[in-house]
């Protein structure tokens, strides 16, 4: 009864305040009518609440999302079922299934009354423009009398969870010219060899086509036998992705973080439909095991880890490059196909990430140049830093010559983009240079036709990842240094 009292509303209470008032300026008065009156305004609100606190009412719920995982900026359905599962037909319910404020704020809807043994269909549509898991729930149904004196407060405990997934860029079908996207293990043992005389034949199992019999095998061994199946290998990979704070800039949907995250996903989504044995590796190691992608598991895996990937702390690339070689007993993982989406990098970043291999397996790199100015925040910042330290006029060090850097001076420096890039492509890397995920699909194209990204103007690539002029890679990383050792001040 406590409970029931504490739920009365503002009319509810002014009702009670009204009434203990007529009542006791009855008894100043005199007033018999008066104080007939006070006590049907006061018992008013007392009997709602009594007949509400006494209401036993069973509530059944069901809730379904449709989808329960969806890309940023699409929509989701959420579908409830309410029903009365008690004897007694319900009164007026005010229904409210809690839903985070990125996703659109609380939905409610009024329901007069739901009659024994039915039920009642609600549903409304959520949207969310930030990626993440979201908890819808739980449903809250709000008891309430006729005259609206007293409402009581029974919520559910069960709640669903919506994964907003980042966005995804669909990326033609093609091939990277002279990428060897295989390594890896083959899933059987190879059974033949090249001559019609090497084939491996079995015994003829119900159901094998008749094309496949293998007839000199049948008359060696007097039964019917047929060719095996052709064993492919399982092509493997390894997606990377940079997540440290230091080298992204801006916040949202337009910084170059979440475009970077939309750019593995899209890739990592990609290469995981044509089967690849994929795993994924940021800047603080291995997140997701290598796993055969034929069946999407490792697609939903992925995507459930990027929905909730945020920025490292760490400022070190040294963990993730670590992780791109591979646990030792892994057959020849280390010879897929590594693809790499980066940030800003600095000179010895970059020199670093260059010298990266993995046995005999393709290197591509996607470089976000995503900044607020103008997309090219790295030139700007390494412009401040050349303001921040100026040439000493005259300074001149033994014999002549200028001073030398001082040790990490050249290094802390983000380079252009350009500049990261010509680094990259002069260590073998295939290079893109994107300023969002929006324009990943055109430099995909571009570069399984052998293209340069249409910002990768530092070099072209040749069919087989290596770069079409090694003077000019030789050249894009020698500008690569000099921009990285004019931000430190050193002398002309």
């Amino acid at each position: 009864m406590r409970r029931a009292l504490a739920g009365l509303t503002t009319r509810g209470r002014s009702f009670v305040a009204a009434g203990a008032t007529a009542i006791v300026c009855a008894f100043v008065l005199g007033e018999r009518d008066l104080l007939r009156a006070g006590i049907l305004v006061l018992v008013l609100p007392l009997l709602s609440t009594l007949a509400v606190s006494r209401t036993r009412y069973r509530l059944a719920c069901a809730r379904r999302l449709e989808p329960p995982r969806l890309p940023v900026g699409h929509e989701t359905r959420v579908d409830l079922r309410l029903e009365n599962v008690s004897r007694l037909p319900s009164g007026l319910l005010l229904v409210e299934d809690r839903v985070p404020y990125a996703l659109g704020g609380r939905a409610r809807f009024v329901l007069d009354r739901i009659e024994s043994q039915g039920s009642r269909e609600l549903g409304y549509r959520i949207r969310s423009d930030v990626r993440g898991r979201f908890r819808v729930g739980p449903l809250t149904v709000r008891l309430a009398d006729p005259f609206g004196m007293v409402e009581l407060v029974r919520s559910f405990s069960m709640a669903d969870t919506l994964t907003v997934t980042p966005a995804i860029v669909p990326l033609p079908a093609t091939r990277l010219s002279g990428a060897w996207g295989g390594g890896g293990e083959s899933l059987a043992r190879a059974v033949s060899a090249a001559g019609e005389d090497d084939v491996a034949p079995r015994e003829y199992r119900h159901g094998d086509d008749l094309r496949r019999v293998h007839w000199r095998s049948t008359a060696r061994h007097g039964e019917l036998m047929v060719r095996r199946e052709e064993q492919h290998f399982q092509s493997s990979g390894t997606l990377f992705l940079d997540t440290r704070r230091r080298a992204h800039w801006g916040d949202g949907p337009g910084g170059s973080f979440e475009q970077a995250v939309s750019v593995a996903a899209s890739i990592g989504v990609h290469l995981g439909r044509t089967g690849m044995n994929l795993r994924f590796v940021t800047d603080e190691g291995e997140a997701l095991s290598a796993a055969a992608s034929f069946d999407g598991a490792f697609e939903g895996l992925l995507l459930e880890a990027l929905a909730v990937a945020r920025r490292s702390k760490g400022a070190s690339l040294t963990p993730g490059l670590a992780a791109l070689g591979g646990a030792p007993g892994q057959g020849r993982e280390g010879d897929g196909l590594i693809t790499a989406v980066f940030g800003a990098l600095t000179a010895e970043e970059a020199h670093r990430v260059a010298a990266t291999r993995r046995g005999a397996g393709s290197r591509l790199a996607v470089l976000l140049d995503a900044s607020p100015a103008g997309r090219n925040g790295a030139s700007e910042m390494s412009h401040r830093a050349r303001i921040a330290r100026p040439r000493v006029p005259g300074a001149r060090g033994a014999g002549g010559r200028a001073p030398e850097p001082r040790s990490g001076d050249a290094d802390d420096a983000p380079l252009a983009p350009e500049a990261a890039a010509g680094l990259l492509r002069a260590g073998g890397w295939r290079v893109m240079v994107v300023g969002s995920a929006a324009e990943l699909a055109e430099a995909w194209a571009g570069a399984g036709h052998g293209r340069s990204a249409p910002r990768g103007a530092a070099g072209r690539d040749e069919p087989g990842g290596a770069p079409a002029d090694a003077d000019a890679g030789a050249d894009a990383g020698k500008d690569a240094r000099d921009e990285a050792a004019d931000a430190t001040g050193g002398a002309a």
